[in-house]
């Protein structure tokens, strides 16, 4: 039930009168045993309904993140409202794979057609460009930082176990 509420909250419909999409959660978001889902939706995020976007199992979309399916047209010297008036505006459907994290405050503009699986954006991030499968991008505009690479899981523990900062450590 948290699931729908997110998406009653975050799906938004802003030019219905040029094309009306569909939110599409994949049926492997509902098939975690000990979940009412393995996906995250959080408050504040907006998902553009204009084309439809898909979402895989395992993701987690971050507060006031956006993702928008519909762009402006920008071209001519006429103003802009005009032509969205007359025209209506671009749109285009959107992919988002499995276990794609992006987090708090992200933008994923209109051209990012798809999102493989694995992909990390960076709080803050404009997404501008389709990044590879497990590639970690950040930034305005985003950049590839890192890649997500294969680990045991003894190492993860050993990164987990490792003492962080502490207040408790200042003199």
């Amino acid at each position: 039930m948290q699931l729908k509420a997110a998406i009653a909250h975050a799906k938004r419909y802003p030019h219905k009168k040029v094309h009306m999409g569909e939110l599409i959660i994949s049926p492997k978001a509902y098939e975690a045993n000990d979940r009412e889902t393995n996906l995250v939706i959080s408050p504040y995020s907006i998902l553009d309904c204009t084309g439809s976007i898909h979402i895989g199992p395992w993701c987690n979309i971050g507060p006031r993140t956006r993702i928008y399916t519909h762009d402006t047209i920008h071209m001519g010297r006429r103003p802009l409202f005009e032509l969205e008036e007359t025209l209506g505006v671009l749109w285009q459907d959107k992919y988002i794979g499995a276990d794609v994290w992006i987090h708090d405050g992200s933008i994923v503009l209109y051209q990012v057609t798809h999102i493989p699986d694995g992909v990390v954006l960076g709080a803050g991030s404009v997404l501008t460009k389709i990044p590879g499968p497990y590639e970690i991008w950040a930034g305005n505009p985003a950049k590839k930082i890192g890649e997500r690479t294969e680990a045991d899981l003894q190492t993860i523990r050993q990164i987990v176990e490792q003492k962080g900062f502490s207040l408790e450590d200042i003199p």
